[in-house]
């Protein structure tokens, strides 16, 4: 029986009446080569773990159409920088100042009360089990499954960090206004390569961006005092109305997909074709000879981009992860424990 939402009463009856673990439903993508890691490693310990977060994540949804965006982006942010560890979630304390605050994170990222809540319930049903770093893997692959994008296998087992940092969270996490250069350097530094730079950048087919990082491209792009030559007209001016030039704006929101916003597509892909792009990091893909070609093939190829995007995120949510005697699981995930 499928656990996808179509009406309430199936997705009930599949959380608490379904015995067969939902990993299992998916294909099989090829993994990273840490075998601490493994699909069925909570089956034992935690078999209600898949049920619990997808339930989890579907309440989260079904109360905020934005937070599948969200969820997706706060694993990345925790895995690009050190690693799927979980130090994203960590709380500023006397000792550090963590990654939450760090400039692409503060008042930016969302969704911490929802893996919060899902591991509230999980330290009732299993406790000092499962770690916040996979269920934060587990939730970003749910909230995409759920709204109708390609979904993945995630292999379990992480541990979670016992430290984070703000310095690094603003060096490693890709910026919008950075060249292309920098933003594949950082990505090849965690193992991963120019297809899935191309790839991974599809996410922005769902969610919205602050005024403040893409502001520069509609009134002095390059310090031209000019808008940037390359956006195209009508959304320019649709822009420039949503993010007047003053400071006030700069906390307005815009969707990263103007052309289906809450749809998980590759309309990404064909607006940068069509240069309407929202960000100078979505529009630089088509000015680079290494990553164009993929783009217009993703812009004519939805289910090559499903795939792609499916086995990035696999290879994404192995990056530098904790395992074995490594860190720890922590009782909550905003803190350390001690």
């Amino acid at each position: 029986m499928s656990c996808r939402i179509v009406i309430y009463f199936t997705f009930f009856f599949c959380l608490f009446f379904t015995s067969v673990p939902l990993v299992h439903m998916y294909p099989s993508y090829p993994y990273s080569r840490n075998y601490q890691l493994d699909l069925n490693f909570y089956d034992r310990s935690c078999p209600n773990l898949h049920k619990i977060v997808g339930y989890g994540v579907w309440l989260a949804l079904r109360n905020d159409n934005r937070m599948a965006a969200s969820l997706l982006r706060l694993h990345f942010h925790d895995c690009i920088v050190n690693g799927c560890d979980a130090s994203v979630l960590l709380d500023d304390t006397p000792y550090f100042t963590g990654e939450k605050n760090a400039l692409p994170n503060h008042n930016s990222l969302r969704g911490f009360e929802v893996i919060d809540d899902i591991k509230e319930h999980l330290e009732r049903i299993c406790p000092s089990t499962v770690s916040c770093a996979d269920i934060l893997a587990l939730a970003a692959r749910e909230a995409i499954d759920q709204i109708g994008g390609p979904s993945w296998p995630v292999q379990l087992g992480r541990r979670d960090a016992t430290t984070t940092s703000k310095e690094a969270a603003e060096q490693q996490i890709p910026s919008p206004i950075e060249p292309l250069e920098n933003i594949t350097a950082k990505f090849f530094s965690k193992g991963l390569d120019m297809k899935d730079v191309v790839a991974l950048s599809g996410a922005h087919t769902i969610g919205f961006a602050r005024c403040f990082t893409f502001k520069r491209r509609l009134f002095d792009f390059q310090g031209s005092g000019r808008p940037d030559p390359v956006l195209e007209f009508s959304l320019l001016s649709k822009l420039q109305n949503m993010c007047p030039n003053e400071d006030a704006s700069n906390s307005n929101l815009a969707p990263l997909d103007a052309t289906s916003t809450m749809t998980f597509d590759n309309e990404y892909y064909r607006n940068i074709v069509y240069n309407t792009g929202l960000l100078e990091s979505d529009q630089a893909l088509i000015k680079d000879r290494r990553t164009a070609p993929t783009v217009y093939y993703y812009s004519n190829n939805q289910f090559s981009f499903y795939n792609d995007f499916a086995e990035s995120m696999v290879k994404l949510s192995n990056v530098g992860v904790l395992t074995g005697t490594e860190g720890q699981i922590r009782y909550k995930c905003g803190s350390v424990n001690y």
